[in-house]
């Protein structure tokens, strides 16, 4: 598994501004129906990764406009929570999620919430880039920390292994300080 140093990867020389998928109206993504986005390239590499084939910057499609603007159609269902950023990893694919999530901003305030899953933890995440920093400026909930395969446990809501947390995004920067989130 591959620990990087504070700033080492940089979206703009990894990501090739794909996407592995889209999951529109889906229940396992974060609390209520949402839209998930799954981000291509993650470099932690992962033991038991779920995703594996999303590790590769280049696997799947090109986002797209078009893809954007169904996302964005998809969200004004009136049962769709929010959106959901995984992939792959988001945080080494700012261009795209960076665009997406000001949008849904712009349209939405904080009617809709946004999660997003990464491998980072929230402590490394605090010595990143600022295009990092700006996206989770954007999110609301963050599953963070490296899978790993010797804590997994399938009982955890929302994680796959024991070491990842769930942090309250808007607290956290607040307090200046991991606040865990509190389901509904």
């Amino acid at each position: 598994m591959n620990n990087p140093k504070p700033q080492e990867w940089r979206a703009e020389k990894l990501s090739a501004n794909y996407i592995a998928d889209y999951k529109p109206f889906n229940f396992v993504d974060g609390e209520g129906v949402r839209c998930s986005l799954y981000v291509s390239g993650c470099p932690f590499h992962c033991e038991g990764c779920y995703n594996k084939a999303a590790q590769s910057f280049r696997y799947g499609t090109p986002y797209t406009d078009e893809l954007e603007d169904k996302i964005i159609a998809d969200l004004w269902h009136e049962s769709v929570q929010g959106l959901t950023l995984l992939g792959g990893e988001p945080f080494l694919n700012t261009v795209v999620c960076l665009r997406l999530v000001k949008r849904i901003r712009a349209l939405f305030e904080d009617t809709k919430d946004v999660w997003s899953w990464t491998g980072y933890t929230w402590e490394e995440l605090m010595q990143e880039t600022s295009d990092k920093l700006e996206l989770l400026s954007y999110v609301d909930v963050l599953v963070d920390g490296r899978f790993e395969q010797d804590l997994f446990d399938p009982k955890l809501a929302f994680k796959g292994s024991s070491n990842q947390r769930i942090i309250d995004v808007k607290a956290s920067l607040r307090f200046n300080q991991v606040v865990l989130y509190e389901a509904n």
